[in-house]
C-alpha cells in the first residue's frame, strides 16, 4: 500500500499499518495528504480533495485489488476505501473469498 501510494501520489504517507485477520485485510495510512491537497484543505475545498481521492481510488480499484490477491494468493470478493481531513488518514478494506484450501 505505502508503494502504490508513492507511486499514485508522488510520496509515501507518513506511517502505515495492515491487520489480517478472519479473511478481512484493513491497510491504515496516516499522513497521506501531498502539498496541493494541504493547500487546497486549508482554503475550504477538503470535499474537492475527498472527492479526487475516491474517483483516483476507483481508477486504481483493479491494480490495488490485484496486488493484494497476488501477495496473499487469494481472490479478492470486495474492496473499499475512504480518507478523512482530520485526522489525515485513509483506509482501504478487502474482504477476501473464502480460501479453497481449507
Amino acid at each position: 500500500m505505502v508503494a502504490m501510494h508513492r507511486e499514485h501520489f508522488g510520496r509515501g504517507p507518513g506511517a502505515a499499518r495492515t491487520v489480517v485477520a478472519d479473511g478481512i485485510v484493513i491497510c491504515v495510512l496516516t499522513d497521506i495528504y501531498t502539498q496541493v491537497e494541504k493547500t487546497l484543505i486549508g482554503d475550504g475545498q477538503a470535499d474537492h480533495v475527498r472527492q479526487a481521492r475516491a474517483l483516483l481510488l476507483r481508477a486504481l480499484d483493479a491494480e490495488y485489488v490485484g496486488r493484494i490477491e497476488t501477495i496473499l494468493e487469494r481472490p479478492v470478493e470486495a474492496f473499499l476505501g475512504a480518507t478523512q481531513i482530520d485526522p489525515d488518514v485513509s483506509v482501504s478494506t478487502f474482504l477476501l473469498a473464502e480460501d479453497r484450501a481449507d
